[in-house]
């Protein structure tokens, strides 16, 4: 969600960890909103386990935590798309070997 001046795009007003922002985004409401509410939910987490209560170390372990979660999902996909590659290649080999008979 880059900050945009294109005429389609919609400022959208609201707070993280109660700190004021404005986006302008073409993303519908409904997602500002998840978006919004998804990362209120993972700063509450971290400042729950934060030892000082910095909105600042709680925004680090959040991004660190989302970076997890990306990386590893990224990796799951990376390796299934893999195992989708090897069983399509097996089914061609297949296909083409009977097709030779």
């Amino acid at each position: 969600m880059a900050l945009d001046r294109t005429p389609d795009k919609k400022t959208h007003e609201f707070q993280i960890a109660g700190v004021p922002y404005k986006l302008r985004t073409s993303h519908d409401d409904v997602l500002v909103k998840e978006l919004v509410d998804f990362l209120n939910q993972k700063m509450a987490q971290a400042l729950a386990v934060s030892k000082n209560g910095s909105y600042q170390n709680a925004a680090v372990l959040t991004a660190l935590h989302l970076a997890e979660e990306l990386l590893l999902l990224k990796r799951k996909a990376s390796h299934e798309l893999e195992s989708l590659e090897e069983k399509i290649l097996k089914l061609a080999n297949d296909l083409e070997n009977s097709q030779k008979k």
